[in-house]
């Protein structure tokens, strides 16, 4: 199984290359995301609508493991779409989320309403992140750019993310899957702490959309806010090649190793 999850109706199975680098035998948070943003999309609308926000809480570590798909309609309208998504292993759920979906439409805007352009290195002009591969067999999966500073070194840094292999067999990869695939990363774009002496696993990850990304590359222009209390923030702002559409923000746990 080359792609990362089989999907039969509502039951899953889910390739090795799913884990994470945090424990083996638990999936990378971009993983169960895309699956969820995915599940999410299929689900039909009255009109034509966009992915505007997607929240996951990681309610427990996500094995990789055979999983269930539970959808559930929260608020249908002509305007907005709210669902649920629940993903669960052996009948115990390990991943809930809400996702917003608006009315797609098309406006004409004022003249001073522009796209906020990006002003660092495109991917090609980046500097390649080679030497991840072996922390985790999902990063395999993605193709790493920085722009600025270092994929997993300490401090504020701005890398591009592409995803290289499927997510979901015989399934295209839609631009939402991608935007949420490249936001779990946050934490190690904007590390902070040594990843060497730290752990930050994200607890949750919202992901907002001022508009649907174009492109196979996502930007993650990040940062990290670190509390004395064991919590913290990472947050970027996302971008493509025309410009920034979104924001990610991760709640983190901190711990010592």
């Amino acid at each position: 199984m080359t792609a990362i999850y089989r999907v039969d109706g509502n039951s899953v199975v889910t390739s090795p290359n799913a884990a994470g680098p945090w424990d083996r035998r638990m999936q990378h948070g971009s993983a169960p995301a895309s699956l969820v943003t995915w599940a999410a999309e299929r689900i039909p609308t009255q009109v034509p609508m966009d992915i505007a926000r997607v929240t996951i809480d990681l309610m427990r570590p996500v094995p990789v493991a055979p999983l269930t798909i539970a959808t559930e309609v929260l608020r249908e309208g002509r305007k907005i779409q709210l669902c649920a998504v629940k993903l669960l292993a052996d009948g115990v759920q390990v991943v809930g989320a809400t996702v917003l979906k608006i009315k797609r439409q098309v406006l004409t805007l004022p003249d001073d309403v522009k796209e906020l352009p990006v002003e660092l290195s495109s991917p090609e002009d980046s500097l390649v992140e080679d030497g991840h591969a072996a922390t985790s067999p999902f990063v395999r999966s993605v193709s790493m750019r920085a722009a600025r500073g270092r994929f997993g070194q300490a401090g504020a840094g701005a890398i591009w993310f592409r995803v290289d292999h499927p997510l979901i067999e015989g399934e295209v990869i839609s631009q939402a899957m991608r935007a949420v695939v490249a936001a779990d990363f946050s934490n190690g774009t904007a590390s902070t702490l040594d990843f060497r002496a730290w752990t930050y696993i994200n607890a949750d990850l919202t992901v907002s959309f001022a508009r649907q990304p174009v492109g196979e590359w996502i930007l993650l222009d990040g940062e990290s806010w670190i509390g004395a209390d064991g919590t913290g923030l990472a947050m970027s702002r996302l971008a493509d090649r025309q410009g920034y559409f979104g924001r990610a923000v991760q709640s983190l746990v901190i711990e010592k190793r």
